[in-house]
């Protein structure tokens, strides 16, 4: 089919604006008459390999549970997912197979900041939504742009918000932080530095390291000899597992906080017991086969009983990502495209749920669910909740 001049136009001022394209998204591609084709890309062979493999088992629990049980106007949905590794040349990779070949309806969760960041623009070439990416960068949803929506409080805000109140109720003087020398990583410095800024404090000590170190014994030295009483982490797993470890190892022991990001199980089990005391900022428990709620044990079970293992918080997330895009997709209709999908979306409500979730909502000019976190300690090897929602 040929464009004349002026449609030509059109489409050229839709792909620079992110405006919906209705002359391309009339017939989405990734949704036939009876499957929708949700991709994802996880790491899930690299340093968050723990991460990514959880989470893409929760997104196939919830989608095995609507195609037992029903469907989308008459649609199942599949799941294709792709390893990145955690690298984010390898993310643009995925991102073409996924957009390009396997020509994919939506992206949801995707895990990372950079990877997404990296990958975001195949995507919206094609017209494809970047649903609920697994990192609470601001980036995933600013600038504003049709096909970006986020989920989770961002890590910024995260500790913008909580840094402080846990100064005071520390009477604490000192605040240091380490961080990753990524996207991620300045996000929570940038939210330290906010946090202290609106009590006229500033961090005493600020020390960085290289995506996938190991040895963090000159961060922790000069932390130890600047007396920070509490140590903010930019970090994820084993850099929090290898910096608490180190500083208890030479007599380090300030309040640790950290963001979302380390807020796991793999942290006390495979830290041990010098990673009680840890705080995490967090916007969902997390699903231990023990919990006092029958409705997340019973989940919890049922998820152990599928994948032989038990849950974690990002088994939960993708749970929670795939719930998240079926209630969209039921509003949207049976004329469901990107157009149909982002009108739903953009008048979405969720309401709060078992996993402890704040209420989201969305609208044309608000891409963030809800900005929403609160604290989480290790205590005896176990994330137990500290402290309620508080709002910005």
């Amino acid at each position: 089919m040929k464009l004349n001049h002026a449609a030509r136009l059109a489409v050229a001022a839709a792909l620079a604006t992110g405006a919906p394209l209705a002359l391309a998204q009339s017939t989405s591609q990734g949704v036939s008459k009876n499957e929708i084709l949700i991709g994802t890309i996880q790491d899930m062979s690299g340093p968050l390999a723990g991460y990514g493999k959880q989470a893409r088992n929760g997104m196939l629990l919830r989608i095995d549970e609507l195609n037992e049980q029903g469907s989308i106007h008459g649609r199942k949905l599949k799941l294709v997912a792709e390893d990145d590794g955690y690298d984010p040349k390898k993310a643009v990779l995925a991102a073409q197979k996924l957009v390009n070949q396997d020509k994919v309806f939506i992206m949801a969760g995707h895990l990372g900041t950079a990877q997404n960041m990296a990958s975001m623009p195949v995507q919206f070439e094609k017209g494809v939504v970047n649903f609920f990416p697994i990192t609470a960068a601001r980036e995933m949803y600013e600038p504003l742009h049709k096909l970006k929506y986020s989920f989770a409080a961002t890590y910024y805000d995260q500790i913008r918000i909580a840094l402080p109140k846990l100064v005071k109720e520390k009477n604490a003087k000192k605040v240091c932080t380490i961080y990753q020398d990524d996207d991620f990583g300045l996000e929570v410095q940038r939210g330290a530095e906010a946090g202290l800024k609106s009590i006229s404090m500033e961090v005493a000590e600020k020390t960085s390291y290289k995506r996938g170190a190991t040895d963090f014994s000159s961060q922790v030295a000069k932390m130890k000899s600047s007396g920070c009483e509490i140590v903010v982490l930019g970090t994820i797993i084993r850099e929090t597992i290898g910096t608490i470890a180190e500083s208890r190892k030479t007599g380090f022991n300030p309040v640790f906080i950290g963001s979302s990001a380390l807020y796991t199980d793999l942290i006390h089990k495979l830290g041990g017991k010098a990673m009680d005391g840890l705080y995490g900022t967090m916007t969902v428990q997390h699903p231990y086969l023990d919990e006092a709620s029958q409705p997340m044990r019973f989940w919890a079970n049922k998820y152990k009983t599928k994948f032989n293992e038990d849950p974690t918080v990002f088994s939960v997330y993708g749970y929670i990502i795939i719930d998240a895009f079926i209630k969209a997709a039921q509003k949207a209709g049976p004329n469901l495209n990107t157009d149909s999908f982002v009108k739903a979306m953009d008048t979405l409500t969720i309401e709060p749920d078992m996993f402890g979730s704040p209420q989201s909502s969305y609208t044309a000019t608000k891409r963030l669910g809800n900005d929403l976190s609160r604290l989480s300690q290790i205590k005896d090897g176990k994330w137990v909740v500290v402290s309620d929602y508080v709002k910005p």
